[in-house]
């Protein structure tokens, strides 16, 4: 049942793609808005019990559904599975967006793909030239893969029905709604839901990490994660873009020429830097992870029913 509800839901993502905004950003901004407008004194315990409210409690009513509709007709477990895996992932939303700039930097409409990358990214890069597009695109394409599809997969595999899905992708969100608060002096709000987040991202990282290692330069890949990652602001990203970077053998990470700034950060991976070529590796890389992903779960579902 668990590789039947993954490929039904990712057909039907391919096929049809979710209206993300509609049925996922915009019920959890409102939830967010809601919950901080209601709770949040400065204090960082209440931003602890919003947390609860708005990721736990799904997380807990998604196993009691999943157990009583197994226990009523497994195929409606299997349906509910399938109903919250496709909303889980929402990839399309963002391939879309690197598609479009892959297609203008191959037209040399730069302009055009910097407006799509800050509306992508957010941000301004009004004077960042094409290879930094490029660089830009990858690392949020090599993040948008293991958070949208990737991540999904263990979390899948090691809770009861779908709560894993409802965990991370409503602790993912909320993390991000609530990166501080919106007012001066009420800035600890989002505290725990960032860290919580990234305890729950910290094991689903490192499995994508492996497998884009695997999938592609396997020692340079671990030489980067090695050395490299924990150079990264963000450590849990530090690790996928590391790995990915080291896999496709591009340089990710160094300064970004923004509009009017310049933004220092480290370099990631090794070998030549960024371009339009290499955004289409990095999309080999992300298709070749998903096929090791099914195959793995393929096998891991032989084994047990052999098992029997």
């Amino acid at each position: 049942m668990t590789l039947l509800s993954l490929l039904v839901a990712i057909l039907l993502e391919q096929i049809r793609p979710l209206p993300w905004r509609r049925f996922v950003e915009e019920p959890t901004e409102a939830l967010a808005g809601f919950l901080e407008d209601r709770l949040n004194d400065g204090q960082a315990r209440h931003g602890t019990i919003a947390w609860c409210v708005a990721v736990l409690l799904p997380t807990l009513a998604s196993v009691l559904i999943y157990a009583v509709l197994f226990l009523w007709q497994p195929i409606a477990a299997v349906i509910f599975n399938v109903l919250v895996l496709y909303l889980g992932f929402g990839y399309r939303q963002h391939s879309h967006f690197y598609g479009r700039i892959h297609a203008s930097l191959r037209a040399q409409e730069i302009d055009r793909a910097r407006n799509l990358l800050s509306d992508w990214r957010g941000g301004r890069y009004d004077r960042t030239p094409p290879s930094e597009l490029a660089r830009l695109s990858i690392e949020k394409g090599l993040v948008v893969g293991h958070r949208q599809v990737f991540a999904l997969f263990p979390m899948f595999l090691l809770f009861p029905g779908p709560s894993g899905v409802v965990l991370y992708r409503l602790s993912e969100r909320f993390a991000h709604l609530w990166p501080e608060g919106r007012e001066p002096g009420f800035t600890e709000f989002g505290r725990f839901a960032r860290n919580a987040f990234t305890v729950i991202d910290w094991l689903p990282a490192r499995i994508t990490a492996v497998a884009f290692s695997i999938m592609g330069d396997f020692e340079d890949a671990i030489y980067c994660w090695r050395t490299q990652a924990a150079l990264w602001s963000d450590k849990v990203e530090g690790v996928l873009l590391a790995a990915g970077a080291g896999a496709i053998g591009v340089r990710l990470g160094n300064p970004v020429h923004g509009a009017g700034e310049v933004i220092e950060r480290p370099e990631l991976g090794t070998g030549d830097d960024a371009d339009v070529d290499f955004m289409y590796s990095a999309v080999g890389l992300i298709r070749r992870t998903l096929v090791l992903f099914l195959v793995v779960i393929l096998m891991v579902g032989i084994a047990g029913w052999a098992g029997r």
